[in-house]
């Protein structure tokens, strides 16, 4: 059966099978562990929420808090680890990939190399950046989950950002050595019909 929200709705079922919590302790917890390679909206999972609930895979209940608002905590149910186990048993799809820097890259000629340079600086930047932060979470990791049994599973996907940064920053070294040698040449505008 296709699922109404798509794969979001068994990103939050695999995130509600790790312990329950609200819509917002939902995005937190894919914040702390899947944000780079799969991200959610509170705009997307308050709505996989209710229809989950409609669906009877996961379970609502009232959390009264002191000084602060009621908030509605999540559970899965035994349902709903069934269509989890199912989806997870089932192969992936293939999706499909789109780079803005690329397609801006693809079309250079028509600027100055200049301007690809920066956009490719900004670029290896955020790689840097993000193997830092990827470094950072790997050793949190492993101080604080060590025991926990999905943490193999964990640094997989950790390890595949990790090797992706690498290989991005390296693109883009090799990327950024071919447009210095363009930029001593002059730019040659398209025509246009």
């Amino acid at each position: 059966m296709a699922p109404k929200g798509g794969t979001t709705e068994y990103a939050v079922l695999g995130m509600l099978a790790l312990g329950p919590g609200s819509g917002y302790d939902l995005k937190k917890r894919i914040e702390g562990s899947v944000a780079h390679f799969w991200s959610e909206s509170y705009g997307q999972i308050y709505p996989i929420l209710a229809h989950l609930a409609s669906q009877g895979l996961v379970e609502r209940r009232l959390e009264r808090q002191k000084g602060k608002p009621d908030r509605q905590v999540y559970s899965i149910t035994a349902e709903g680890q069934e269509r989890l186990g199912a989806w997870l048993t089932a192969p992936a799809r293939d999706e499909s990939f789109r780079s803005e820097l690329l397609l801006k890259l693809f079309f250079g000629r028509r600027r100055p190399a200049e301007e690809s340079i920066r956009h490719l600086e900004r670029f290896r930047e955020k790689q840097q950046a993000l193997r830092r932060d990827y470094a950072d979470v790997e050793r949190r990791l492993r101080r604080e989950r060590r025991a926990h049994p999905d943490l193999p599973y964990w640094l997989m996907t950790l390890r595949f950002g990790q090797h992706r940064a690498g290989a991005l920053l390296r693109w883009s070294d090799e990327t950024l050595a071919a447009l210095g040698r363009l930029r001593r040449r002059p730019a040659r505008r398209a025509k246009s019909r």
